[in-house]
């Protein structure tokens, strides 16, 4: 089981972009499905975005919401979520997930270990 650590959260206005970061404390992460979930206040957590481990290259999104606004990628071992055109509603803890096996997938059943999340704010 991993340790996952987000980071890169916070407070920013409608518009705004921010650059969340995920990594496994004393490993890569490159040999692993990651995934993005979220949770805003009074709702239950939904999957935003996975990419498979390095060399298979393929990344999802979950929700007409996020197409064209999230974007996932992986670098030096550490899994990123760049949010472009942040609105309101994209506020929530952002949480980076290990999966149980090797599949990408917006259930929260499918999610062996989470991190401790990532405060995004969205306001004016």
């Amino acid at each position: 089981q991993l340790q996952l650590v987000e980071s890169g959260g916070g407070l920013v206005q409608p518009g705004g972009s921010l650059r969340l970061s995920c990594v496994a404390s004393g490993f890569t992460l490159d040999n692993y499905y990651v995934g993005w979930f979220r949770q805003a206040p009074g709702k239950e957590r939904e999957g935003v975005s996975c990419i498979e481990r390095r060399g298979r290259g393929v990344r999802r999104n979950y929700g007409d919401a996020m197409k064209g606004r999230f974007f996932i990628s992986r670098d030096k071992g550490a899994v990123y979520l760049q949010i472009n055109t942040l609105k309101p509603e994209d506020t929530a803890v952002y949480y980076c997930a290990q999966y149980r096996t090797d599949a990408c997938s917006n259930l929260v059943r499918d999610v062996y270990s989470w991190g401790q999340g990532t405060q995004v704010t969205v306001s004016a």
